[in-house]
């Protein structure tokens, strides 16, 4: 598609732009105590259709910096948001299709990848943008499990700057 026009979900996103910091909550496994972390996160416009967001933060367990890009936009065709994630912690890019609640306030974003058990399996993730106010949101990050429930394994609070 050529000249697209902006949908009202493009323009949804349009509220994500700026600068924010973070404070994030790990979960490092059983009897293992949250890891917390922060960051900062630059989010700007691809013209009117999507939104890139880059950001840095503190590897779990010491490991240095970490490098994180998202994208994301609205396919009107389909009515789903897309997207992609990569960090300089792994060699996966995340393809994320998602919806948007009623409120217009949780972006939920649903994608496939390596299990984090390194064994080798697939597993199905889940990232969750809510928006708390006009200068916070969350990132919240589930892996299902087994028996078909989500386990929520991260959370990441943002505040523009």
């Amino acid at each position: 598609m050529m000249n697209t026009e902006p949908h009202a979900m493009h323009r949804w996103l349009q509220q994500l732009l700026g600068e924010w910091t973070c404070t994030s909550d790990c979960d490092m496994g059983p009897d293992q105590p949250a890891e917390k972390g922060t960051g900062t996160e630059h989010v700007r416009a691809l013209g009117d259709l999507w939104v890139i967001m880059e950001g840095t933060g503190t590897m779990p367990g010491g490991g240095g910096e970490a490098r994180m890009q998202m994208t994301l936009g609205y396919d009107p065709e389909q009515n789903v948001f897309l997207g992609t994630w990569v960090g300089s912690m792994m060699t996966h890019m995340w393809v994320y299709r998602g919806t948007l609640d009623a409120g217009q306030k949780v972006l939920t974003l649903e994608t496939e990848g390596p299990s984090f058990k390194g064994d080798g399996a697939t597993a199905r993730y889940r990232d969750v943008i809510t928006l708390v106010g006009p200068h916070e949101r969350t990132l919240t990050s589930f892996g299902q499990q087994p028996d078909g429930s989500w386990k929520q394994f991260m959370q990441a609070t943002y505040r523009r700057k």
